[in-house]
């Protein structure tokens, strides 16, 4: 069989382009446009933000009755936004504020039938229902494009996905088109066992992926199978982990089994990609073309350089649902150092957030926590926050905080799926809560396996 990576430049250079010009998309114009701009100094970056920033607060103004109300219950208007300390000023926008008033956020002269629609698992277990246009998806995608690269990766390359439920291509015509723009193979992580890591590794060997992607926790977990069951056959150019905390022991095991970097990368469904490494590895560059990112301490001063801050973020890019000073509810360290890639885009030292435990089905196969949230919280309507516990391979505890669509066939439902996956044979009990706090840490698990692995 002729190897996927052969074709990469022939994708990269001919198929892309064509297809491009086919759907009309600017996908391509907008990720040679953030190629160019990741190099300008960090003071021209900080212009352009700005100017994008007051930009949106003039453009909500006069379409958006939700966010006019907050600057003005905040003494605001467009025009008195000068300086960050004003900006300071709006209120921070909080997830239950944001479940509460999700269509009065969408701006005026936007048909929500038209807009592109996704649910959220959130970083907290908090599903939320978030609007955007096909070009600010375009604008995230070639974001995601241009840190993909700092790992090693060029377009038109394979891809190898740790990922859960992958949606694969069900027809002839969809099989071919992925064939020819960037194939991608998958190790679902909703079902991890010998027999399916080793069927990764054997299909890695035909199709030679250059970029190993996926959560944080289950690249650990593949890690050990592969340092386990002496697998030489998955040998990555770069490694990119997401969705999740990159433990330090995680990140130790990962660099020692596969020979290379990890590539962290953070963000949030809701505004996309905040931060990532780049090929140096001496912290986070901050996405501020397409966001503005604000590093609070509990009173709302900022914090400073080397200090824990919550992070509290403004999406530049979507306006029809605008998302202006949105408590993302993760911790990061604000940097002031300069990174020795030249990039003008400013560094974050860290970020402490999302953790997520493997839970154990009867036949011993593990199924990553992340994934599990994201296939019931996002797809089983009247839940607002949950969490699952594993005391015992026969036994799962669900805390569920319902939400306004809550009903007895939630329980159903949400029952009747874990069964189905963990096997007839669990109990599975479903425990109805106010709230769930996150750890003494400060860190929300959505998953908590208390059995040995």
């Amino acid at each position: 069989m002729l190897k996927h990576r052969l074709f990469s430049p022939l994708r990269r250079h001919l198929m892309e382009p064509l297809d491009a010009l086919r759907s009309g998309t600017p996908f391509l114009n907008y990720w040679k446009e953030l190629e160019r701009t990741q190099y300008l100094p960090e003071a021209a970056l900080r212009r352009v933000q700005w100017e994008r920033l007051t930009d949106l607060l003039a453009y909500v103004w006069d379409n958006n009755e939700f966010f006019r109300e907050r600057m003005g219950q905040a003494g605001l208007t467009p025009e008195t936004v000068t300086s960050p300390e004003e900006f300071r000023k709006i209120p921070v926008l909080s997830k239950e504020c944001i479940r509460q008033n999700t269509l009065a956020m969408i701006s005026r002269g936007y048909d929500v039938g038209s807009l592109m629609k996704f649910k959220t698992g959130g970083s907290t277990g908090k599903s939320l229902e978030v609007y955007l246009t096909e070009e600010c998806s375009e604008r995230r995608n070639a974001c995601a494009r241009r840190h993909d690269r700092w790992a090693g990766w060029n377009p038109g390359e394979p891809i190898g996905a740790v990922w859960g439920n992958p949606e694969l291509p069900r027809d002839m015509k969809s099989r071919i088109k992925d064939w020819f723009l960037s194939p991608v193979i998958y190790l679902d992580t909703m079902s991890v066992t010998e027999a399916s890591v080793r069927a990764f590794a054997a299909e890695w060997e035909q199709v030679q992926p250059t970029l190993l992607y996926g959560h944080a926790h289950s690249i650990f977990v593949l890690a050990e199978f592969v340092r386990d069951l002496r697998l030489n056959s998955i040998t990555p150019r770069g490694i990119l982990s997401t969705s999740m905390m990159l433990m330090p022991h995680e990140r130790r095991t990962i660099e020692s089994v596969f020979g290379i970097k990890v590539t962290d990368r953070y963000g949030c469904e809701e505004v996309s990609l905040i931060a990532s490494e780049c090929e140096k590895h001496e912290g986070m560059h901050l996405n501020i073309e397409h966001l503005y990112i604000e590093f609070l301490r509990e009173d709302g001063s900022p914090a400073s350089p080397g200090e824990p801050g919550t992070i509290v973020v403004t999406d530049l890019m979507n306006r029809a649902m605008p998302f202006i000073r949105y408590r993302v509810e993760d911790v990061g360290v604000p940097s002031d150092r300069k990174c020795s890639c030249g990039r003008g885009l400013p560094l974050m030292e860290s970020v402490t957030g999302r953790v997520a435990d493997f839970l154990v089905k009867s036949d011993g196969s593990r199924v990553a926590g992340v994934s599990l949230i994201e296939n019931t919280l996002t797809k089983i309507p009247g839940i607002d926050q949950m969490q699952l516990v594993q005391e015992a391979i026969d036994s799962l505890v669900v805390r569920v905080v319902p939400g306004i669509d809550f009903e007895d066939n939630t329980q159903r439902e949400l029952r009747d799926y874990l069964v189905e996956l963990f096997g007839g044979d669990i109990a599975v009990e479903i425990s109805i809560v106010d709230a769930i706090a996150p750890e003494a840490s400060g860190k929300y698990r959505f998953s908590i396996c208390r059995i040995s692995q």
